[in-house]
């Protein structure tokens, strides 16, 4: 067993898919191979948001099930499935289920909107991944100042 997995849980997320595009952006910046799990229409607006949200960064990103010499050499993969896919660098779970398969990567951040139906799903999937043993940072978005 090699490190266990680390679990980051973001509330109050105003808009995830906007979110998920910043945080995309900055661990992209960083160096970082991030796969997105969420559901076909979630992802189809992240695809669209990753193209459309700052002229001056592109976002590269490609889907899993694209060429595999593209998703190989894309930082960011959206895929319905975290079993697919070239790295187990970071997971971003969009989805309102835990992935499976989310212990090969080496972190998961989970991003949770600010409605009580996201919260409630949120907190079944937080007490699933304390269930199983693992530690969860938890940053809650609300109590940092806007920048």
């Amino acid at each position: 067993m090699g490190a266990m997995t680390e679990v980051a849980f973001h509330f109050n997320t105003p808009d995830r898919v906007a979110y998920a595009c910043r945080l995309l952006r900055k661990a992209v910046a960083s160096g970082a191979k991030l796969m997105v799990t969420g559901s076909p229409d979630t992802l189809q607006q992240l695809d669209s948001a990753l193209w459309n949200f700052s002229p001056t960064d592109f976002v590269p990103h490609c889907h899993a099930d694209d060429n595999a010499l593209l998703v190989s050499a894309s930082p960011v993969v959206l895929s319905a499935s975290a079993q697919a896919g070239a790295h187990r660098q970071v997971l971003v779970n969009l989805d309102r289920q835990v992935p499976e398969g989310f212990e090969q990567f080496e972190r998961v951040i989970e991003l949770v909107g600010m409605d009580d139906e996201d919260r409630q799903l949120a907190r079944r999937r937080w007490k699933h991944y304390v269930d199983l043993g693992y530690t969860i940072t938890r940053h809650d978005l609300t109590l940092k100042a806007p920048h």
